[in-house]
């Protein structure tokens, strides 16, 4: 913070190290931007100067039948794979949090190596898993791996949450007679809710971006948005890919508006309760 009794050499310093701040971001977020306009352009080639704006990319896109089917499959994929993150995160969360066992860090390990371990692996691995059973290029395999991927978000961003959670609220409603379900969905799991629901966002987001492992597991009918990107840039490189991508852009926008809501929410509960 800028003060008065700062000396030369320090107020340099604040402004230069504000500058690089600022430089880097800029250089991270450029390439995101760039795309933005490429959307609008009324030629048929990603390239600038822009030839003209128009929507047309954006026509094409909700028109095309290819487009339509990848964003549906992204649509259905992404909050079921959700869905089953969270309740297996969830679970997983409260049950390391609450057990004190020998190889409870073991255990941990395994459950988040789906974020530690390359992502092209988890896709070979499952493919080789999947395809002799005959349950590749199917949606429900397409579902469970993208959940799996999805629930360390979940386990750690609950786990953090649990870190704060005073569990003589559990024991005095078990002293109450309130049953482990009860005491569960009406104590615990709404002082646990803003990190359930910023795990599930974290899950919904990595399911809907995923490509890797949809290219091994996904057939034509099947393909997610992600995956149609990734086929039109090999294939056919379309302005249409430009207009998917800032969808794409504006959808991660609000995802991370929203965690940040949820953020300041669980800062603002925390200090009402202390």
């Amino acid at each position: 913070m800028l003060t008065p009794t700062m000396t030369l050499p320090e107020r340099i310093w604040y402004f230069a190290l504000r500058l690089l701040c600022g430089l880097t971001l800029l250089f991270l977020i450029l390439p995101v931007l760039v795309i933005i306009p490429l959307s609008f352009n009324e030629g048929s080639f990603l390239v600038y100067p822009l030839t003209g704006v128009s929507l047309r990319w954006y026509a094409d896109l909700f028109s095309s039948p290819e487009w339509i089917r990848s964003l549906k499959n992204s649509i259905l994929i992404a909050p079921a794979a959700t869905g089953v993150a969270m309740v297996l995160g969830t679970l997983a969360a409260v049950g390391l949090a609450r057990g004190e066992f020998r190889g409870k860090s073991l255990i941990l390990f395994v459950l988040i190596s789906p974020m530690v371990v390359p992502v092209v692996i988890v896709g070979v691995a499952s493919y080789l898993f999947f395809a002799p059973l005959g349950l590749d290029n199917s949606y429900t395999t397409l579902i469970l791996e993208h959940a799996a991927l999805g629930v360390p978000f979940v386990i750690i961003t609950v786990s953090a949450t649990l870190q704060g959670y005073n569990h003589n609220l559990t024991r005095a409603a078990a002293s109450l007679g309130a049953p482990p379900l009860t005491r569960f969905f009406r104590v615990t799991l709404p002082l646990i809710a803003p990190g359930v629901i910023s795990g599930a966002l974290f899950a919904f987001a990595t399911s809907f971006d995923e490509v890797v492992v949809t290219l091994f597991l996904a057939g034509p009918e099947q393909a997610t948005l992600p995956r149609q990107m990734f086929s039109g840039i090999r294939e056919n490189l379309s302005p249409t890919i430009a207009a998917a991508a800032t969808l794409l852009i504006g959808f991660s926008v609000v995802l991370l508006l929203t965690l940040e809501w949820l953020r300041g929410r669980a800062e603002r509960l925390r200090g009402n309760g202390a």
